[in-house]
């Protein structure tokens, strides 16, 4: 059974995975195909809240691209590309597991994608996004890092820190706010689930709201009212529910969690820490542009 990761050991770097898959399923960008009963198992979690029902609100900035996501990465100089050489380092199945089916790529692209699934409210995730830029500076000009955040942990208020990713997203702030965001939450406390002091959940009263989220992003330029529209909009309720179905359709019950070109799936729980998980998804990368 997987266990959330003490707040503690998040600290400490220990990247033990957060999470458990809920039946707040969403849909993807890309459209899932059926999975296979021989994904991972899913683990044993507190049984999902609902997630509240969304109110469409009109907005213009609602209606960016979710590839605008990649325009930070496309303007970093691109490590050289590895050779593939099999020498069974890796083994499917123990490292990495393959996705049976193939799914679609979470955002269209004629790049390799090495997908990450996160919540910028798990531990795990907090302790791992160090690793996850040490990853987007390896990868070859041929491969770009995408994110999905998750709302796998309603229980941990998740579903609030979706929704204002794809905000943000839309308004064109996460990717210079993503870092930060992960300190206001982890470090400042300003954004945070957790009480820092006690490494404990607060009580789901004392929880960020989006409007307590929206006056984050007025540090980045955002208008909060306009900030809080986008977050209870069509649009990124939509993007919410194809983030969730896709989650499921990869098999992901865990978090951090990272996905190769739909195909294969990665953690730092199976693949035994970070710095081997930037080894394998480094050679997964390789196998897919070699082809094989």
């Amino acid at each position: 059974m997987l266990k959330r990761l003490p707040f503690l050991c998040a600290a400490l770097l220990a990247l033990t995975a957060c999470g458990q898959s809920s039946d707040n399923g969403t849909a993807a960008p890309s459209t899932p195909a059926a999975t296979s009963s021989a994904a991972k198992p899913a683990a044993t979690a507190p049984a999902p809240a609902s997630t509240a029902a969304a109110q469409p609100a009109a907005s213009a900035s609602a209606a960016a691209p979710a590839a605008a996501a990649t325009a930070t990465a496309a303007a970093k100089p691109a490590a050289s590309a590895l050779p593939f050489v099999d020498n069974g380092q890796f083994v499917e199945g123990k490292d990495y597991y393959r996705i049976d089916p193939a799914q679609p790529k979470y955002i269209p692209t004629d790049k390799i994608e090495v997908l990450e699934v996160f919540s910028y409210a798990c531990p795990a995730c907090n302790a791992f996004h160090g690793f996850m830029d040490q990853i987007e500076k390896s990868l070859p000009a041929n491969a770009v890092v995408h994110y999905l955040p998750s709302s796998m942990r309603p229980d941990e208020n998740w579903v609030v820190y979706q929704r204002a990713y794809f905000a943000a997203e839309a308004l064109g702030v996460r990717a210079k706010a993503h870092d930060a965001f992960y300190d206001a939450t982890w470090k400042t406390g300003e954004t945070a689930t957790y009480d820092l002091s006690t490494g404990q959940p607060k009580p789901k009263g004392a929880w960020p709201t989006i409007e307590d989220i929206a006056k984050f992003y007025a540090k980045f330029g955002v208008d909060p009212k306009e900030f809080v529209a986008v977050a209870n909009s069509f649009s990124v309720n939509t993007k919410m529910k194809q983030a969730d179905d896709m989650q499921k359709a990869y098999g992901v019950n865990e978090t951090p969690n990272l996905v190769v070109d739909g195909k294969y799936r990665v953690s730092p729980h199976d693949a035994g820490g970070a710095q081997r998980t930037i080894q394998v998804i480094q050679w997964l990368v390789a196998k897919e542009a070699a082809g094989k």
